[in-house]
């Protein structure tokens, strides 16, 4: 039997923020009781991923497995970092949704902690989003802009209110406030309430793809929701939960299938066009400030770009 101690090549990185809005419990003991030979960092304020990430990189013994304890845009960060140093990535699942790793079949951390003790490890698909030809962000669920992100930064200047009472009243403020957005693609122009473009081949009956259905599809699934009803069915439209767009169908709010298009395709570039709505867009919940005016986005499906663990087969 090995003397090596549990997870001697794993650097573990903890988001104490995620999930504290939820009253979590501390799962960072159960984490290094597992795991004892594991290196844990909990993130301070002032810390990035980045940084401690690219600091472990550098040491006498270098990690070969990054794990993040938090939630989506923590997990959207790590994969990112672990494609960039070649690292594989432990989800260990903390935050509000867990969109990817629910996808993954790791709905909680210990399910995370167990897929590393069956040493399954898989490559799945990701997708590569870039801003006027800037350096591409790893996406592992959903790239959006329109309603969605001006829903999000409503969110955030409320950020007082909690996350559930915020978004309710973003909500309740974008029913009345929500920008059509004017885009181009291929010489086409288009006003929109807004734009997805998830992961894998998706429920072609939901417009708000953030969660994805496959792991190793490399496609770019497209939902473009056109502009041609309410303000209240472009919100009605971002709600992603099977059981609420059931309600809301039933209600005759979300939009009829006539204004939803639908695309599919591995490299996807669209325009948005100067002066029509917020320079903003959203990638995997994390809301981006483009800063200027009018951008070109880009999103291209990467197979087989991420090494991670999995449940056992």
């Amino acid at each position: 039997m090995s003397d090596t101690p549990i997870g001697r090549e794993v650097l573990v990185v903890a988001n104490s923020r995620s999930g504290a809005s939820l009253g979590r419990p501390d799962r960072v003991p159960d984490v290094r009781r597992r795991m004892p030979g594991a290196t844990v960092h909990e993130l301070a304020g002032d810390e990035t991923l980045d940084d401690v990430v690219a600091d472990a990189m550098t040491g006498e013994n270098p990690p070969t497995v990054l794990a993040i304890l938090g939630g989506d845009g923590s997990v959207s960060r790590a994969a990112h970092l672990a494609r960039r140093h070649d690292l594989t990535l432990l989800v260990l699942p903390n935050g509000t949704f867990n969109h990817f790793a629910r996808s993954a079949g790791i709905p909680d951390v210990d399910a995370g902690l167990d897929a590393y003790a069956a040493a399954d490890i898989r490559s799945v698909a990701v997708a590569e989003a870039s801003v006027n030809g800037a350096e591409p962000i790893t996406v592992l669920n959903a790239v959006s802009l329109g309603a969605y992100p001006e829903f999000l930064a409503e969110r955030e200047r409320r950020t007082s209110l909690g996350k559930w009472w915020g978004g309710a009243v973003a909500a309740w403020r974008e029913m009345h406030d929500a920008h059509a957005v004017e885009i181009a693609r291929g010489g086409r122009r288009a006003s929109v309430w807004s734009v997805f473009a998830g992961v894998g081949r998706n429920d072609p009956g939901r417009i708000a793809t953030m969660q994805r259905a496959t792991l190793g599809d490399p496609t770019i699934d497209i939902r473009v929701h056109h502009a041609r009803g309410t303000r209240a069915r472009a919100i009605a439209s971002l709600a992603f939960g099977r059981k609420t767009v059931t309600v809301l169908r039933a209600l005759r709010v979300m939009p009829p299938a006539s204004d939803i298009e639908r695309i599919l395709d591995d490299d996807f570039e669209i325009d948005v066009r100067a002066g029509s709505a917020p320079d903003i867009w959203v990638h995997d919940g994390e809301l981006e400030d483009v800063g200027q005016d009018g951008f070109r986005l880009r999103v291209r499906a990467v197979p087989d770009g991420l090494r991670v663990y999995l449940p056992a087969r």
